[in-house]
């Protein structure tokens, strides 16, 4: 385990290579799994205000099951998350790409310059998964088998999973955290 302010990160953060390779998953985080996308609390209130602009930026189904469930629900374990189309499937955020890509309709609107806020930072943050407690973050690694793509081309570009997600990791914890970090697995 690594220790860093606050969090204690596994082993595997450090250990394991990765880098997304959306053109073999086709962004398949933003679709399987048993709930939308996690959410903290004050990014409820953040969707809730970009809502307006980001409905421009997604599907019709998108919009559809945020019309019927809101812009984020709670899901069966009482968490707070983003609302899915149908049965549990894509991410009403979610919208497809010309070469049959998942992409974040937030995201979008982001890269645009429409709004301020990137996405969730669950997802920003994925493979990476943080539990909170009362003194500290957890955070682990979640291996799944669509990732074995990023797997692969983080192996073969030896790019380990803490420096593949930086941008996310001092979104949520800062810079000198992150250098604190780095530090404390490379010495």
């Amino acid at each position: 385990m690594i220790l860093v302010g606050n969090a204690v990160l596994s082993d595997d953060i450090k250990e394991n290579f990765f880098v997304c390779d959306l053109e073999a998953c086709k962004g398949a985080c933003c679709v399987e799994g048993d709930a939308g996308a996690p959410l903290e609390d004050e990014e409820t209130k953040i969707l809730e205000e970009i809502y307006p602009i980001v409905k421009d930026y997604i599907t019709e189904e998108g919009r559809q099951a945020i019309a019927e469930q809101g812009v984020w629900v709670i899901d069966k374990d009482g968490d707070k998350g983003t609302p899915t189309i149908g049965d549990n499937r894509e991410c009403a955020y979610a919208l497809y790409d010309e070469r049959g890509i998942l992409k974040c309709g937030i995201e979008q609107a982001y890269i645009e310059g429409k709004i301020s806020w990137k996405k969730p930072i669950s997802c920003h943050l994925y493979p990476i998964r943080v539990t909170k407690y009362d003194q500290f973050d957890a955070l682990n690694y979640d291996r799944w088998h669509i990732c074995d793509p990023a797997c692969q081309l983080g192996q073969s570009l030896k790019v380990p999973l803490y420096r593949f997600l930086k941008d996310s990791l001092i979104r949520k914890y800062g810079e000198a955290w992150y250098e604190a970090l780095v530090a404390e697995i490379e010495g």
